[in-house]
């Protein structure tokens, strides 16, 4: 399964978070079992989720799209920066990166 078919079916079936502000707060909690975050995030986000995730030690993957790109595999109309899946549903996203 590749990277985009795993996000898109976690996010249709399982429980994701979009957005930074509300993913690195979730990161902050310590939930969550992944997070993605779009290459061309802004240097203080993706500084914010390195740090925060080793903190929670939740692993980070960086998707090598832009953020528009990361908004079209979620099947949204905006861009996204950011997400996290907490359960990825029927998606083997989380084996994949292992």
């Amino acid at each position: 399964m590749d990277i985009d078919r795993g996000i898109r079916v976690a996010v249709d079936t399982g429980d994701t978070i979009l957005g930074s502000e509300k993913s690195i707060h979730s990161l902050k909690l310590g939930k969550g079992k992944l997070v993605v975050v779009a290459k061309n995030s802004p240097k203080e986000i993706i500084e914010d989720v390195e740090y925060y995730s080793n903190l929670s030690d939740i692993p980070y993957y960086i998707y090598q799209g832009s953020s528009v790109d990361l908004g079209s595999v979620c099947g949204k109309p905006f861009t996204v920066a950011t997400l996290i899946i907490n359960d990825p549903g029927d998606s083997t996203i989380l084996e994949d990166l292992r």
